[in-house]
């Protein structure tokens, strides 16, 4: 969720014990971070491009971390030596028959929490509690949205406690919760079959299909490469109230292009006639040279009008 978060999570808390423990590896809560920053940590620093934090990069270096993959919209998997390693999310578990009802886990995620899971060779040991502080602006941006008239639905692939919590401290209008990558794209089609004219903000590679998909799609310059040539519109800042001053700046454009087609159309349905000759019998004609003069100043009036665009 990168437009209504800091876009920082962090962790708050760690559930170990969990199922079952690999009797070799005597897993505390310590170890069930350790493992799973592990792998997040070699798929962060692939992400980052060498940019990754210093702590991550120290850590990394105390195990090896092999064949590790992202598997989309589910969670990452790795290989710590020799016992295969993942790190992935309610549904994921849920799919593979692993989910198991848990106290602590349903308290985190109806604080609006996201919790992701560790397994270690098909074994559930432990769960980490994340969260993402909603950012003021994202408020400001859906109020001004809501002032424009515009609904504003959350699309994400977090389990549906977490979505209602977010959406109810934002005030949107609706969510799609635990979205896979390639479901993204069909609820953007399902809101286009009710009429609605969709623009999508996305950053990452899973976002792609749905930015095409969209009426317009709106990137951001911070995302990623896949994500930034599906949109139509590119924000430079990772900042959600840039897609109002984008919308404003779509529609202060096309009201330019209104008065500049009128004025063209009014001028020369007037100057036309009156070149080809029409108020001769008048006395009235108009020579080449001021023809072309009051052509130049057609020109002229329409570039300053288009000077005086503002947002």
């Amino acid at each position: 969720m990168y437009s209504l978060g800091i876009g920082s999570a962090y962790l708050t808390s760690v559930l170990a014990t969990f199922g079952i423990i690999p009797e070799e590896f005597n897993f505390y809560e310590a170890s069930v971070l350790l493992m799973a920053f592990l792998l997040l940590g070699r798929f962060l620093e692939a992400r980052a491009k060498g940019r990754t934090n210093e702590a991550i990069k120290k850590l990394m270096g105390l195990y090896e971390v092999e064949e590790s993959k992202v598997l989309p919209g589910k969670g990452v998997q790795g290989v710590i030596n020799g016992k295969e390693v993942l790190v992935v999310s309610p549904g994921f578990l849920k799919e593979n028959g692993l989910w198991k009802e848990d106290e602590r886990v349903n308290k985190v995620l109806e604080q609006g929490k996201t919790v992701v899971f560790l397994l270690i060779d098909g074994g559930l040991v432990g769960a980490l509690a994340l969260a993402d502080k909603i950012r003021p602006e994202s408020r400001e941006a859906i109020k001004r949205l809501h002032g424009m008239g515009i609904k504003a639905y959350m699309l994400t692939g977090d389990n549906a406690k977490v979505a209602k919590w977010v959406a109810e401290e934002l005030g949107l209008d609706g969510y799609f919760a635990e979205v896979l990558p390639h479901q993204k794209s069909e609820k953007i089609k399902e809101l286009q079959e009710k009429g609605f004219i969709v623009a999508m903000v996305g950053d990452g590679i899973n976002d792609a299909p749905a930015l095409i998909q969209a009426d317009v799609g709106i990137a951001i310059g911070a995302g990623t490469d896949v994500a930034i040539e599906s949109a139509d519109i590119i924000l430079v800042k990772n900042d959600p109230r840039d897609v109002i001053t984008a919308i404003h700046l779509a529609k202060a454009t096309y009201r330019k292009m209104v008065q500049n087609l009128a004025w063209a159309t009014g001028y020369n349905t007037f100057a036309i006639p009156l070149a080809a000759g029409v108020l001769y019998s008048y006395g009235v004609l108009l020579s080449p040279a001021v023809g072309a003069l009051l052509m130049s100043l057609s020109t002229v009036i329409v570039a300053i009008n288009a000077k005086f665009l503002k947002v």
